[in-house]
This record gives structure tokens, C-alpha cells and sequence, in this order.
């Protein structure tokens, strides 16, 4: 797409070059770690163990609660990282809801003689399974920036191993899940005109198609090009998660043509399609809140009442954990004797084995040195089988297909060197996934895929898992028919 220019070209290079290097620099010490204080004093740590007894306690005022919750956060943010894992040890331990009362509320609960009674000890039961921990987890809620605090904490937690606090880990997601309801959250489009404290920040915070330049974040903001954030009224600054689209006339194939900033820019009022080609989590400490759903179906209403000539609604997706599942089959023998003898042929050629051979491969392909039919047609069999077939319990394992499935989308295309920069290519040979969102099967497909885990195929992709099923039954792959387009939105 076309750049505009600003007419003082000198004057805006320079700001941007200027944030581009702070933001380098906050890359840079994103990764280093928390600097380590010189250790907390016992006197100290005996100080915070009573005020956490004290919040821990009955209420005794919002002003008493906010003035131990606020030494709490001061302490916790001044401490390297030996002394907030202490601290976050302490809450585990310290602060769990007391068994014998908790056996108590059970058993009034199911000796209760009737209706009212039964309510009330339903009531006695909620309130005895509240751990101290959560009142005071609750308590942040009263500082400004209190509930900000606890995402970070929570992001904490899984930098510094969350497999050592279960119960606090549990109680902080519980505690967010209920503030980050989709109905507290406000969706904002992010736009070059936003402010650049928070243009930084979506930089920073992409997680599936590096920004790597202004130039670039440039051209995902243009006039073709939408950006939605997901905000919080209490992180007013800070984007939970967001979604990059595309307004097209197609379906789109290959992602790197999508962000080719020499692609002249298509004037939106004719675009028919809407092209989801990235969603980022913002939040680490928000792992596992429920948002990227309601995101989407906010986006495709916005969209829908601004261009109401779109039809299509489709995603163009990585596949993260497809080399690695094909790397764990490649070393199993009995399945390099299903491999088809032509791409056998194809792999032993290069000297290499496993990944290494297939990746050499791809490699020749990227740079228009060989063209593999044999080679494609059995890594999108492949590719079809693990994303329809390869379960974790009753859902799909790629994490991806999991969350677009679980949406009421379709499978409707896999995409040969869809996306073939390095790391596309080695976490999924290439290939990208179109899942659409077809309006009117969204609904129904979602509640088949909750009652029975069932996916929707297109026909295209329904053709590349009959080959490599053929393959495990031990029988030759029927021709490739020419892949239809997946079904748009009526």
C-alpha cells in the first residue's frame, strides 16, 4: 500500500526516528530481568505479614483498607524479583479458606430441610469458599491504578513459575474475569493519529506479524486498513487485545503480500471482504480472560455498519504447532513408511533428515528454485489432518483453530507459502489458514462445536484430509481436484 507523506517530512522523520529508538530500547529491557533489591529485612517482612493479616481481616473502613492495600503495592513494587516471589509465596501459603468451616457450610448445606433454608446455606457455602487471599486481592480495586497492579502481578506469576501459587493464580483469575467482563470493556480503533505512547505500545505488544518499522505500522494503519483495541476504564492507556483487518476484494492467500507496503491502497467503499489477519494479546496477566470472541463479532458489527457492501469475513491464520507436531511424527517409523515415495525421494535428496530436509525444501521453494506438487499436496494433507484430527480431549490442539472453532468459524482454505518469513516457516512450513465467519452459521456452528466438539470443513480442506486419511489406511490419495474458494458470507 501507498505511504502518504506529511508536508513536513524533516520534522515528523526525526519524532518518529526518536520513538522508534526509545521503543528499541523498551524491547530491550522488556527482556532483562527485574533488578534484584539487596534483600528485604526480617523486620520488614514481619511488617507486611501483619498488614496482609489485617486486610485479610473483617472490613474495617475504605480508607484503613486503601492505606494497607497501597503499602502493599509499594513494597511489591519496589522489590526485585527473590523478594516478589516471597511475597506472592506468602499469599499461597498464608491465606486459604479455612477447611473446617468450608466443611461445615457443606454439610448445612446438604441437611437443609427446605427451600429457605436451603438458600441460606447456599449463601453461607459462597461466602465460606471466599479465601482470605481473595479479600485481599479484592482490596487493589481501591487504588487508581490498583487493578493494573494486579494483571502485572499475575503476569508475575508466570514469569517467576505460576506452578508454585496455584490457589493465588486461580483467585487473581477469577478476581479479573469478573472485572474484564466483555460488557466493562470499550472497543477503540487505533489509528496513525493515535497517540504515539500508544502507537508504541502496539508495536511492542504484536505477536504475530513483527512491526518493523514505523513505515510498517504506517501501512497497517492506512485507509484500507483498521486496527481495534479492546480498553479497560481502569488500564485507560493500555490496549487488553486487538485485532489488525485488511479490507480487500478477496480472500486473501499470503500474508506477506497483505503487509507489502508498495501494494497500491484500495479505497474502502469497495472492499467486500474483511481480512483478520492478526489478534494479539496485550496482557500476559490476562491469560486465559475471555476476550478475543466478543472482539471479533464487536469488530465485524463496527465494520458491518460503516461498509455495508461486505460480504466475507475471514481470517488469514498461522499455524503455530504444526512443525512441531510434524517433527514428534517424523521419528515415528511407521510413519516415514506412509510418507508418498516421490516426497520420500524429495527429502532423502537433500542429505538431511526430519524438519531439517523438509525446511531445505521449502527453502528452494520460497526462492523459485523447484516447484513440488508432491511436497505441497502432502503438507496440506498433513496440515488438514492435525488441525481436524489431532484432538486434546474433544478440541482441536492447534491453539489457533481451537479459539476460531470455538467462535462458530469454518475451516474453509490452507494456503501453500502463505506466509514465508523465517519464523512462518518454521513453525508451520509456510502455510497459513483461512477460517471464515460466515454470518448466518456462526451461531449454529458454535453450539455444535460446544455440545460435541464438532468442526466445520470446507470442501477444499475436506479433499486434503481424504488424502492424508488415504495415506494412514494405506492406500494411494485419489487426484486433487482444483481447490474451491471457500464459501463467503451471504
Amino acid at each position: 500500500m501507498g505511504v502518504e507523506r506529511s508536508n513536513d517530512g524533516r520534522g515528523l522523520g526525526a519524532s518518529m526516528a526518536g520513538l522508534w529508538r526509545r521503543l528499541v530500547k523498551g524491547r530491550e529491557e522488556d527482556k532483562a530481568p527485574v533488578p534484584r533489591s539487596a534483600g528485604v529485612p526480617a523486620r520488614t517482612w514481619r511488617r507486611i505479614n501483619e498488614v496482609l493479616k489485617a486486610a485479610a481481616g473483617d472490613y474495617d473502613g475504605e480508607a484503613r483498607a486503601r492505606e494497607r492495600v497501597g503499602h502493599l503495592l509499594a513494597f511489591y513494587r519496589d522489590a526485585g524479583d527473590d523478594d516478589r516471589r516471597e511475597f506472592l509465596a506468602r499469599l499461597e501459603a498464608g491465606f486459604a479458606a479455612p477447611a473446617a468451616e468450608v466443611r461445615r457450610a457443606i454439610e448445612d448445606y446438604l441437611n437443609a430441610s427446605d427451600g429457605a433454608a436451603r438458600v441460606r446455606a447456599e449463601g453461607l457455602l459462597a461466602a465460606s469458599l471466599e479465601s482470605p487471599r481473595l479479600r485481599i486481592l479484592r482490596q487493589f480495586n481501591l487504588l487508581p491504578d490498583g487493578v493494573h497492579a494486579l494483571v502485572d502481578m499475575r503476569a508475575d506469576l508466570y514469569r517467576l513459575g505460576a506452578d508454585a501459587c496455584p490457589a493465588l493464580e486461580q483467585d487473581l483469575l477469577r478476581l479479573l474475569t469478573l472485572w474484564f467482563d466483555a460488557g466493562f470493556l470499550e472497543l477503540r480503533r487505533i489509528g496513525w493519529e493515535s497517540p504515539a505512547s500508544l502507537l508504541e505500545k502496539l508495536i511492542r505488544y504484536e505477536a504475530v506479524h513483527e512491526i518493523k518499522s514505523w513505515s510498517d505500522l504506517r501501512n497497517r494503519l492506512d485507509s484500507d486498513r483498521r486496527c481495534y483495541a479492546f480498553f479497560h476504564g481502569r488500564m485507560p492507556a493500555e490496549p487488553l487485545i486487538f485485532v489488525e483487518v485488511a479490507l480487500v476484494r478477496e480472500i486473501a492467500d499470503k500474508v506477506q503480500t497483505l503487509l507489502d507496503e508498495t501494494q497500491p491502497t484500495l479505497d474502502p467503499e469497495s472492499a467486500t471482504t474483511a481480512i483478520f489477519y492478526s489478534i494479539s494479546n496485550a496482557q500476559t496477566g490476562l491469560r486465559g480472560v475471555s476476550m478475543g470472541e466478543f472482539l471479533i463479532k464487536r469488530v465485524v458489527q463496527q465494520l458491518l455498519s460503516e461498509y455495508p457492501r461486505l460480504r466475507n469475513f475471514a481470517t488469514l491464520s498461522p499455524i503455530p504447532g504444526f512443525s512441531r507436531w510434524l517433527d514428534k511424527r517424523l521419528a515415528e517409523a511407521a510413519y516415514l513408511e506412509r510418507i508418498p515415495t516421490e516426497v520420500r525421494a524429495l527429502l532423502e535428496a537433500t542429505g538431511k533428515s526430519g524438519m531439517a530436509a523438509i525446511q531445505h525444501c521449502l527453502a528452494q521453494e520460497v526462492a523459485g528454485a523447484a516447484g513440488q506438487p508432491a511436497l505441497k499436496a502432502w503438507l496440506e494433507g498433513e496440515c488438514a489432518y492435525y488441525l481436524a484430527r489431532e484432538k486434546s480431549g474433544k478440541h482441536p490442539l492447534d491453539p489457533v483453530g481451537r479459539f476460531h472453532f470455538s467462535n462458530g468459524a469454518s475451516l474453509g482454505r490452507i494456503n501453500w507459502l502463505g506466509d514465508v518469513s523465517a519464523r512462518g516457516l518454521r513453525q508451520s512450513c509456510g502455510l497459513m489458514v483461512n477460517y471464515i465467519y460466515a454470518l448466518k452459521n456462526i451461531e449454529r456452528q458454535h453450539q455444535d462445536y460446544a455440545r460435541e466438539g464438532s468442526l466445520t470443513l470446507d470442501a477444499d480442506v475436506e479433499r486434503c484430509l481424504d488424502a492424508a486419511l488415504r495415506l494412514r489406511r494405506g492406500r494411494r490419495p485419489a487426484g486433487r481436484a482444483t481447490p474451491a474458494s471457500p464459501a463467503g458470507v451471504s
